[in-house]
């Protein structure tokens, strides 16, 4: 049993008889009344994101569970499939366990969490940034710069990446796997 000072992303619990993973916490102390932990937690079963807030000192049961590089390998409609780095032994994962599935090229190395107790995978951990190409993007309209103007660039993975005006099909970008937002130009 943990409480509520143990709480940190990332970590796994039991809570309504479901197992979920904090995504965000904060412990807020307000000046009158007792302290508590606000926290968005997501179900790594139906990948429904809530939000709940623990008084402080609450116990809350954390699951333990362990870490494995695994590779992806390929998606067939619903399920993704991986292989373990270490004894190539596979496993398929459905798309809700995935936080941001359409970030995710063939041959991507991810972590992902496995349930100790009866060796289920929970959740699958991205890199926080991947370098994908840009494959279809329009042109930026010359003159267009007086605010921060974006377009629409699909990226290799059929993902939709909102990007800068002045980056043109072919360019690798770096996009921040959490929110699915651009971070920068790749220079070759």
């Amino acid at each position: 049993m943990a409480n509520t000072s143990d709480i940190r992303n990332g970590l796994c619990i039991k809570y309504n008889h479901d197992i979920f993973k904090i995504i965000e916490f904060l412990h807020v102390k307000p000046g009158k009344g007792p302290a508590f932990v606000r926290t968005k937690m997501k179900s790594v079963t139906t990948g429904k994101v809530i939000d709940n807030t623990f008084s402080a000192g609450h116990k809350i049961e954390d699951v333990r569970v362990e870490t494995h590089k695994f590779q992806f390998l390929y998606h067939d409609g619903e399920f993704y499939h991986f292989m373990n780095t270490e004894d190539y032994s596979q496993i398929r994962l459905l798309e809700a366990a995935l936080d941001n599935p359409g970030l995710m090229k063939e041959g991507q190395v991810v972590t992902i969490l496995i349930n100790t107790e009866d060796d289920m995978p929970l959740s699958v951990d991205m890199p926080a940034t991947v370098i994908l190409e840009v494959t279809a993007t329009e042109p930026g309209v010359k003159g267009n710069t007086a605010t921060n103007a974006t377009k629409p660039a699909t990226v290799e993975t059929g993902a939709t990446v909102n990007v800068p005006l002045f980056i043109n099909e072919g360019d690798k970008i770096k996009v921040e796997t959490e929110k699915g937002t651009y971070k920068e130009r790749i220079k070759e």
